[in-house]
């Protein structure tokens, strides 16, 4: 076993802690964007929920914590106030991150930023950060694992998934000679995760537990606190955020359920990636070891933060990761660092198991496999728009068509973004990419506007 030295991936851990604060504009979105404002945080207590004191990494203009019911979570929300020299809007606006991630995503800096932008188009934009991603914290810290056996064990366990890691990656590539010692950079030290340990052994959820009890609970939460007159909300969801809504359009279809959603926009998602040439794909053998090891967690964020020189830095030796998140030329690279380095969370093993469903027959279904999601979207009646990267490696256009195809024609609106001769659109792009917020954002406006109407 191949052992690295421990302060290599401390420093991978602790670097997102030392980036700049990005307090510049951006100089290709300054043109035209909204202005940030600044406002007092108004602390008060309300509908099960409160607002707290903000942490700096928090840009929004109040935190919100909502405790999920008969669960040790609770729920973060940021919130953006409308600009008040737009009309308000009739609905407020939610929006849902991708699989291991946080808000951050939505809000990389003044200047870009998806969430400030709607906010100054006059909706009330709530970001909801669902339980274990980025400030969303267990009620009692006191429970987790306390035994030294489990310390020692979930250790083992980190470390020999780590390995299996660096196989799959450098199996992935070609010559192999270039990634001699890949493995070193995976292996796990008791030392840089005893501060996670205690958290490990309550990563025990799933895609159905977002869908049933994360996501309502956040939407009664801000049905609460913004009061629209029919008690809809609009949603936008990217990645994993936008099947939650396609598997919420479903459920309801199946109930027979009217869905407290006034309309739907969904950023490079679907049930079904059977058609597609994913590179998700790539990433399944993340679950095999995560069960091999019986590990409970895949930490994702310090993953990435440990290979990230490898990927930005001569030799590049991992440039192929850098086009599964941005296209070239469309993320600033201030902006492409703090997106890979501040915005990936520690991933339940559990919830990737249930997610890798949408690369067999019939697609995502839920935990028990007797429901799939895609048989009963056909039924639903919500507006949506559905919008693709024609340079996205995890979820292809045609990926995203064949969810798409299911819903009603005179419901949907499926366009695809990206030019033969540029600007192209990767994963994180239509969120976050230079071109978006002169091509995207106004898209998305004129859609939310249309069905913003009480």
């Amino acid at each position: 076993m191949i052992a690295f030295a421990p302060s290599d991936f401390r420093w991978a851990i602790h670097a997102p802690a030392g980036l700049p604060s990005f307090s510049a504009v951006e100089p290709a979105a300054a043109v035209g964007s909204p202005p940030q404002r600044l406002r007092p945080l108004c602390i008060s207590s309300s509908a099960g929920g409160r607002t707290s004191p903000k942490p700096s990494v928090c840009t929004a203009d109040e935190l919100h914590y909502v405790p999920l019911p008969n669960n040790e979570w609770k729920l973060a929300l940021w919130r953006y106030l409308p600009s008040p020299q737009r009309s308000r809007r009739n609905h407020p606006l939610l929006l849902l991150s991708g699989v291991g991630t946080n808000a951050i995503g939505y809000d990389l800096a003044p200047g870009s930023s998806f969430a400030r932008y709607m906010s100054h188009q006059g909706f009330d934009t709530w970001i909801l950060e669902v339980r274990g991603a980025g400030l969303s914290a267990k009620i009692s810290q006191d429970e987790g694992l306390q035994d030294a056996t489990q310390v020692s064990a979930i250790t083992s366990q980190l470390t020999e998934f780590g390995h299996g890691l660096g196989n799959i990656i450098e199996e992935n590539q070609q010559p192999i000679s270039q990634f001699t010692g890949l493995q070193n950079r995976f292996s796990i030290t008791v030392e840089d995760f005893l501060k996670q340990l205690h958290l490990i052994g309550k990563y025990n959820w799933d895609f159905d537990h977002y869908l049933e009890e994360d996501v309502p609970t956040a939407m009664d939460y801000i049905r609460n606190q913004c009061r629209p007159k029919d008690g809809k909300l609009l949603a936008i969801g990217h990645s994993m955020g936008g099947i939650l809504l396609y598997a919420m359009l479903s459920q309801n279809g199946s109930r027979g359920k009217c869905t407290e959603l006034a309309s739907v926009i969904t950023l490079g998602s679907s049930l079904d990636y059977t058609t597609s040439r994913s590179s998700l794909k790539m990433l399944l053998p993340l679950v095999d070891p995560a069960k091999a090891v019986n590990l409970p967690v895949v930490p994702l964020g310090a993953l990435l933060a440990a290979i990230y020189p490898l990927a930005s830095r001569p030799p590049y030796l991992l440039s192929w990761l850098n086009p599964q998140v941005s296209a070239q030329n469309m993320m600033h690279p201030e902006m492409f660092e703090r997106l890979v380095l501040k915005n990936f969370c520690t991933i339940p093993a559990k919830l990737l198991s249930q997610l890798s469903t949408v690369f067999q027959k019939g697609g995502l279904r839920n935990r028990s496999g007797t429901f799939f999601y895609k048989d009963h979207l056909h039924k639903s009646n919500v507006p949506l728009l559905a919008l693709a990267g024609d340079r996205d490696l995890i979820c292809p256009p045609e990926a995203v068509y064949e969810t798409v195809k299911l819903i009603p024609e005179n419901l949907v609106t499926y366009k695809v973004f990206g030019e033969p001769q540029g600007p192209n659109y990767a994963h994180y792009d239509l969120v976050g990419g230079r071109m978006a917020f002169y091509q995207v954002y106004p898209y998305i406006i004129e859609f939310l506007s249309r069905h913003d109407r009480v």
